[in-house]
């Protein structure tokens, strides 16, 4: 589960979005392992899994549209400003899905 959530977080950081992610790692980790093996409420894992991974759109400079444009238009000093002052709620956010999955998919 940590695994599946962590990757989504991180597959999502190198693709800049989460719709990208998600095929490749729902078919690798989420359905084989933690839905058929460990018997995971499949709604459960999979929207969570889905949420995890916009937590990497917000660290992500790919994913230009929401990160990079806004620094451009507010003309900020720094262009990556905005995937700064994101992290701090991305990594917090992150832990919570991985929880939530634990608590609501598999109890």
């Amino acid at each position: 589960m940590i695994v599946y959530c962590v990757g989504m977080f991180l597959f999502t950081i190198l693709t800049g979005y989460g719709f990208a992610a998600f095929p490749i790692m729902t078919a690798a980790i989420c359905w084989p392992v933690l839905v058929q093996e460990f018997h995971g409420t499949p709604a459960i894992v999979v929207a969570i899994g889905v949420l995890a991974g916009f937590c990497g759109t917000l660290c992500t400079p790919m994913a230009a549209n929401f990160n990079l444009v806004p620094a451009a238009l507010l003309e900020m000093k720094n262009k990556y400003g905005v995937i700064t002052a994101q992290v701090g709620t991305a990594i917090p956010l992150l832990a919570v899905n991985t929880a939530l999955m634990y608590f609501l998919a598999f109890h």
